[in-house]
């Protein structure tokens, strides 16, 4: 089993070598949209990826390895992922609206997989060199750059008027908006960082109580499920589903919680509005 010192050796050599040197210093024509004018992609991104993907293809053979930017050249490589034997998922640049702006708010997650289980899970941040990390049987810690370890425990707040809450609003199909909207005074504070990566690392911390993901790209959502569910949280389907990577992006809503009260009470209020 490839541990995780290693894992996170490639994604610091991805990020020395093809994300750092580009961080407020990219072209316009190193910066192109995809599907929306907000939904960018850079040259630190396609590097990044495509050097990561070389360093997990030599040490997980016959792993099914998928990097966002190639599944948005090729949408036909998720298939199978829920069925893999092995997989990984990259995201080499998560946030890539804020990394093209110069905002120090991104980070490059990696996940692991086995039969729709995410077994592993590292939200990377490549500025502080920190990660939080999760595997399926162990806790979740935050690990410094200097290798210092802590234990990691989510929030046990249930009071909605008290929570933090990451609601992407211009995800949603725009029928749905405006009852989403309505429920933002609801919530303590109703907002996004346009970074899962950094959204479900302080879910894990214990700074913030609800993330809902409304387009369920694994390479965004599946380690940082995992590592607030380790730490201590909940992440289901909004109707109560279980949470696989065999779900397709349009399979529904992922509300992920730092407990079974958040996670009752934000679906008590979030579920009307969607469901």
């Amino acid at each position: 089993m490839i541990g995780n010192e290693e894992l996170t050796a490639i994604l610091r050599d991805a990020a020395r070598a093809e994300i750092l040197p580009r961080f407020r210093r990219l072209e316009r024509s190193e910066i192109a949209a995809k599907g929306r004018p907000d939904d960018l992609v850079t040259e630190a991104d396609i590097a990044a990826e495509a050097r990561i993907t070389a360093a997990l293809r030599a040490r997980l053979p016959g792993a099914l390895i998928l990097g966002e930017e190639a599944v948005a050249d090729d949408p036909g490589l998720l298939a199978g992922l829920g069925e893999a034997d092995r997989s990984a998922i990259i995201d080499p640049v998560d946030g890539t609206w804020n990394f093209a702006r110069g905002l120090a708010l991104f980070g490059t997650i990696l996940a692991l997989g086995a039969r729709g289980r995410v077994t592993h899970g590292i939200l990377y941040d490549p500025l502080l060199d920190d990660r939080v990390e999760a595997r399926e049987e162990g806790p979740c810690e935050m690990v410094t750059a200097d290798g210092t370890r802590r234990r990691l425990a989510t929030s046990v707040e249930t009071d909605p008027a008290r929570m933090t809450a990451y609601l992407p609003l211009s995800l949603l199909p725009r029928d749905r908006q405006a009852a989403m909207a309505a429920t933002f005074p609801l919530f303590g504070r109703a907002m996004g960082l346009r970074c899962s990566c950094h959204e479900y690392r302080l879910i894990a911390q214990g700074h913030a109580e609800i993330a809902l993901a409304a387009v369920l790209n694994p390479w965004d959502h599946a380690a940082g499920a995992l590592a607030v569910t380790r730490a201590g949280g909940v992440a289901r389907m909004l109707d109560g589903g279980d949470y696989h990577l065999g779900l397709a992006p349009d399979a529904g809503y992922l509300l992920t919680a730092a407990n079974e009260g958040a996670w009752q009470a934000a679906a008590g209020i979030i579920g009307p509005a969607l469901l």
